[in-house]
């Protein structure tokens, strides 16, 4: 009986640690800009944005109107966009970058 009940425990235990692993290797892997890879808030596209952390659809898509109306002259300026307050701007900092804005995909003058 206590062999049975230890291959029962043995076999509970495989399968939990096998169950987390699938769901660990299910769960979205977010690639996140580095520091390197500075992500352009005149010219980054809405999934590149929402690929930023703490940017959603959402924000992306708020991000992209803001532009539209004024392109972006600093990266601070990410904080005039509603929904993003200096606490997000500190995550976001060190992965945005502005760059020359383009008008019908000429650079501004």
């Amino acid at each position: 009986m206590r062999r049975m009940r230890g291959m029962v425990v043995a076999g509970l235990l495989c399968g939990l640690t096998l169950g987390s692993m699938a769901v660990e290797s299910l769960s979205p892997r977010v690639a996140y800009a580095t520091p390197e890879q500075r992500v352009d808030l005149n010219a980054a596209s809405a999934d590149e944005l929402a690929a930023l952390p703490g940017i959603g659809p959402a924000k992306a898509k708020a991000i992209l109107e803001h532009r539209a109306k004024q392109p972006f002259a600093s990266p601070e300026e990410l904080m005039q966009v509603q929904g993003i307050g200096a606490k997000l701007y500190e995550q976001l900092r060190d992965h945005v970058t502005v760059g020359a804005a383009k008008v019908s995909g000429k650079p501004a003058n």
